[in-house]
């Protein structure tokens, strides 16, 4: 049906006065119409669940009626419409009007009316008429048209940092931060873009595997916060918001997004609950900033370090007032997980919908003077030395125009979860100097003996105001706790950097953004570093195989085996600084400058056997202690196998061992016995001075009699000496044959001999039913 089908015709009779009303009527219909178009609110709110798309009836005399309605102009008091409806004119005036004024009429009809029923295309602009949506068959061209405008563009950048990022099965998702579209752009760099990286397959650092999301309208736009993240959702904590412009931050609330349904969802007005070493409970959680942040989905917890509050992160503070620095340690326990350092959740409860708070502020060293106030630092999780693992706390550090301190990195700081308790641990070799806001990323060896913490980028801050950015690569080496410093000489390295997201995945370290400096005005800002072979590739690599949280192949039924270590190999320059070879096997398995407590003291790495290609078992030990809990993915527990081939090889050995030392010994005793066989035969044959070895001459009838105190027994062809009345010394009579005195009191000792003098032959079978016996004998030789 044609628009002109319901516009009906118009009487040659109608007056001057229905005329003008009639304008009149149009006029007003028309700026209604305008007014009450919601053009600006779609753009601005770009959510699409606040536009509904319906379909209705463009055919019969529905259609008619509706559009005469939004239209608002009385074209006439009669219509084909009604025509149709009646069979007749309900009036018998008809305006008069010449062929002129009617098509003036039809055309303002067109492009008036209609654009507020449809949308303007010419103007590229998606809006909605005032009765819904066109009628018919939705215009998928004008949705996806509408939708850009919600999606965010991973093209139009020139450098990107400070953003917030997790990997979730094999994808990056990074949201907010800083990013400029233009060489030296200062204001206006504060964005809430939100794209993730795909890992599961391969890619060019020139053109890398990225994908937009929609801009969310309820999240802050923030930089320097973190990106906690479990199996199955995003949480954000923490940032500081824009201060070119300046913005003022809202009251913190948790946003969750849910990766499956795709949707945001705000948990307003969190509180902190009392635990282990904690505040005293049911204190407001505020948002702080430039802290470090990191998950353990593992356990379903996401920990924020340190930090700080300003008036760009905390609503109501003044700008008159001095920012404070925090050594704080805020836990997040992810909705339907347990943990005993809570009390809300004592005896095995599961966090509810919101999940729980505790913000630990009095864990061992953590409330003493040498435990430094800090924010920018990173922190690493290592499973293994203590029940439930522990975090290291990498660089950090404070710097104003009036004072600065940094967290020394010759020291770390280590956490250990189970006890929520914090210590120190000092390090071994050179390390990095001064530096904040690195990134850093943890790997594990294939039989879990060492966990390798890479540290790249960050600056120095000093002098202030005169920041250096680093290329660097560092590896800090668990449980020896040694620092080795990449070598990339020959290699082409991205520029310097601070700020940069970091992930691993497939045993390779994915680099998105980072400020790079003054100089340098754009950057691609997608690098990919080898953990195994230490070199900056072109290509992000896919493996195939690996579970969803690319576990090695040998952890993979172990919960607390470290993310992203699928494929990841010991690099030879580790090696040489811990022993081992390429799949573990560590030697040294504690830290080179002794810890004096702590769970480093007393724990051990979790440790795994690794099967190479051609069967061969390459290391083989104990299992983790932790138990899942939760919505945990993995399974935990000790590996039977392992454990009873170790237990098995370990009695063949000892076997092995005592065989071989009753071999020696025997060979021994049957060497002295021949010996003595030999020369007794000699001495019945009267060879003069033949003596036994074991005997002095002797002369059958002789007694032996008592000495003193400064008697001595000789070695072969020895005698008894004395003293007599005179004070001089005499020869002792020779002892009799089998009347060698006891030694020591060991009634085994003599008859060993006794065994010897009597004739009888050693056996390999008596040294083993008693060889202390026997080692007696051989040790007086």
């Amino acid at each position: 049906m044609a628009i002109g089908d319901c516009g009906g015709y118009f009487d040659d009779a109608l007056t001057s006065e229905l005329t003008t009303q009639h304008h009149r009527a149009h006029e007003h219909g028309s700026h209604k119409s305008s007014h009450t178009s919601p053009i600006r609110g779609i753009a601005h709110r770009q959510h699409p669940r606040r536009s509904k798309f319906t379909e209705i009836d463009v055919d019969g005399d529905n259609a008619c009626t509706s559009i005469q309605q939004s239209l608002l102009v009385p074209l006439s008091r009669t219509s084909s419409c009604d025509s149709e409806a009646d069979g007749e004119s309900s009036m018998s005036i008809t305006p008069k009007f010449s062929l002129h004024p009617r098509l003036y009429l039809l055309t303002l009809l067109i492009f008036v009316a209609v654009p507020l029923l449809y949308d303007t295309r010419w103007l590229s602009i998606p809006s909605t008429s005032v009765i819904g949506v066109k009628a018919g068959v939705i215009n998928h061209s004008a949705l996806q048209q509408w939708q850009k405008r919600a999606i965010t563009d991973t093209n139009n950048y020139c450098i990107r940092f400070s953003g917030q990022s997790a990997v979730v099965n094999g994808t990056i998702y990074l949201y907010g931060g800083h990013t400029t579209t233009e060489p030296g752009q200062k204001e206006g760099t504060w964005t809430n873009d939100f794209f993730t990286v795909d890992l599961t397959k391969s890619w060019n650092v020139t053109a890398p595997s990225v994908n937009g999301l929609a801009q969310p309208s309820g999240p802050p736009t923030v930089a320097n916060g973190f990106l906690w993240n479990s199996y199955d959702s995003l949480f954000l904590y923490g940032g500081i918001v824009s201060d070119t412009p300046p913005a003022i931050p809202d009251p913190y609330s948790l946003w969750e997004y849910q990766i499956k349904p795709g949707k945001w969802v705000e948990h307003s007005n969190p509180k902190t609950s009392k635990g282990n070493n904690s505040d005293g409970g049911n204190q407001p959680v505020l948002q702080s900033g430039e802290g470090a942040g990191i998950s353990i989905p593992e356990l379903g917890r996401g920990y924020y370090f340190a930090g700080h509050f300003d008036h760009f992160t905390t609503p109501g503070w003044s700008i008159q007032t001095a920012r404070l620095y925090l050594k704080s340690l805020l836990e997040f326990t992810f909705p339907g997980y347990s943990n005993d350092g809570v009390e809300d959740l004592a005896g095995g409860k599961t966090a509810g919908s919101d999940g729980v708070w505790r913000n630990v502020t009095s864990g061992g060293i953590q409330d003493t003077a040498k435990f430094p106030y800090r924010a920018d630092g990173s922190l690493v999780y290592v499973p293994g030395y203590g029940a439930q693992g522990i975090l290291l706390s990498i660089g950090g550090g404070i710097a104003t125009n009036t004072t600065s301190s940094y967290n020394q990195m010759n020291v770390i700081n280590v956490y250990d979860i189970a006890n929520s308790t914090w210590y120190s641990q000092s390090t071994m070799g050179d390390y990095p100097k001064l530096r904040v806001n690195p990134c850093a990323v943890a790997a594990s060896a294939p039989d879990g003996s060492s966990t390798n913490v890479y540290v790249y980028g960050g600056q120095n801050l000093l002098p202030y105001g005169q920041q250096t950015q680093y290329d660097e690569m560092w590896i800090l080496t668990v449980p020896s706790f040694t620092w080795v410093k990449v070598d990339t000489t020959d290699q082409a390295v991205p520029p310097a950097r601070v700020g940069a997201s970091c992930s691993i995945w497939d045993g390779q370290i994915v680099v998105v953004g980072g400020y790079t400096g003054p100089d340098l005005s754009c950057d691609n800002g997608f690098y990919v570093f080898s953990a195994t072979d230490l070199k900056w590739q072109n290509n992000f690599n896919a493996l195939s195989g690996g579970n969803t949280q690319n576990q090695q192949t040998s952890q993979d039924k172990d919960l607390t085996g470290l993310s992203g270590s699928y494929g990841y190999e010991v690099p030879a320059a580790v090696q040489s600084v811990i022993g081992g070879n390429a799949k573990g096997g560590a030697t040294i398995t504690a830290p080179a400058l002794a810890a004096s407590q702590g769970p480093l003291a007393t724990g051990k790495a979790i440790t795994y056997t690794v099967t190479d290609s051609n069967g061969a078992i390459t290391t083989q030990t104990g299992t983790s202690s932790v138990t899942g809990s939760g919505n945990s993915k993995g399974n935990s527990g000790p590996n039977i196998g392992a454990i009873v081939a170790g237990v098995v090889a370990g009695c063949f050995a000892i076997l092995a061992a005592y065989l071989g030392f009753c071999a020696w010994v025997y060979r021994r005793q049957l060497k002295l016995y021949k010996n003595h066989v030999a020369m007794t035969q000699r001495a019945a044959a009267g060879a003069p001075n033949e003596k036994s070895a074991f005997l002095a001459s002797s002369t059958e009838g002789s007694s032996a009699r008592k000495t003193d105190q400064s008697s001595s027994i000789g070695g072969a062809g020895s005698r008894l000496t004395g003293t007599n009345s005179n004070g001089q010394d005499s020869e002792a009579p020779p002892l009799p044959t089998g009347a060698w005195p006891p030694v020591g009191g060991n009634s085994t000792a003599n008859s060993s001999n006794e065994d010897l003098m009597m004739g009888h032959e050693p056996t390999f079978v008596g040294v083993l039913l008693n060889p202390r016996r026997s080692l007696r004998v051989i040790n007086r030789d």
